[in-house]
């Protein structure tokens, strides 16, 4: 299978489970709570070290002898999912990124706060990794003056390697990464956030703009729907009974890195990014 680098970040994530989400001011009683590994582009790394791929994760941790048990966590369940860590940057002070998630048992669904005192993967770190190496590069759309270096850089020395992107929120000057992917996986969020209603006039008028690349967009329950070149894909969502859609799109963006690498059609490609995700979310965790 092919050999993967995902750039991003790694969390640690802490679940708690309640009944409904409670309203301001409310006190309520926590049903389970759980501490986990999370992260956008680590958890795609896993996924795809699950469906036969091998892959390493490029980002920002705290070194093991610093003592920091959280971090420990992120390495122990990195290595246990096969995943490479050699290119990633440890340093000797900070706390790992910490995700404090409520699951309603109701909905199935998350919300999340999210807390951040470590620096994030510097281009001068990514430069080092040799590139020629890999079949696939994907990177979140965050840290934005520094990736933007990285996803350039790749362009120069291995134009031929497939780059995907990651684009979940808005955030400053983040569409000028959009050239120098071939695939982009935006999120409903940020297309509700650009006053679109639905994903098709958002993939259409996307695809419009971007015409080289394959424009994905997960809308949730409903489905998912892609466009190239201003032509418009759609899949149905699955009905299932949900019980946790935390990590869903990230097991939706690894279904569609896998199937592309497979060369398959963006249509195929979407049913089966769809069947995996709807299965992930029947479920507690990452693996269905």
């Amino acid at each position: 299978m092919a050999n993967i680098l995902c750039t991003g970040i790694a969390t640690v994530d802490i679940i708690n489970e309640l009944d409904q989400y409670p309203a301001e001011d409310d006190e309520v009683r926590i049903l389970s709570q759980e501490k986990c590994r999370g992260g956008n582009s680590a958890n795609t790394a896993v996924i795809l070290s699950h469906l036969g791929h091998q892959c390493h994760w490029a980002g920002t941790a705290v070194a093991p002898l610093t003592g920091d048990h959280d971090c420990q966590i992120i390495l122990d369940d990195l290595q246990q999912h096969n995943i490479n860590i050699q290119y990633s940057r440890f340093l000797d002070q900070g706390k790992v990124p910490t995700s404090y998630i409520s699951l309603s048992r109701k909905t199935g669904s998350r919300t999340i706060s999210h807390y951040r005192d470590l620096p994030e993967y510097p281009f001068s770190a990514f430069k080092q990794i040799p590139l020629e190496n890999f079949d696939w590069l994907h990177f979140e759309g965050r840290n934005i003056k520094q990736t933007i270096k990285m996803m350039q850089f790749c362009r120069e020395k291995t134009p031929t390697t497939p780059i995907s992107l990651e684009i979940e929120k808005n955030r400053e000057a983040i569409e000028t990464l959009i050239h120098y992917a071939d695939i982009i996986f935006f999120s409903r969020q940020y297309a509700l956030m650009n006053a679109y209603k639905d994903p098709r006039s958002f993939c259409i008028d996307f695809s419009q703009s971007y015409p080289e690349q394959i424009i994905f967009c997960a809308w949730g329950k409903a489905g998912a729907g892609a466009a190239f070149q201003q032509q418009f894909y759609w899949q149905d969502g699955i009905k299932i009974k949900t019980v946790d859609t935390l990590g869903a799109g990230d097991v939706f963006n690894a279904g569609i890195i896998h199937q592309q690498l497979m060369q398959q059609s963006i249509q195929h490609s979407l049913q089966y990014a769809c069947q995996i995700a709807a299965e992930k979310c029947t479920t507690k965790g990452l693996i269905a």
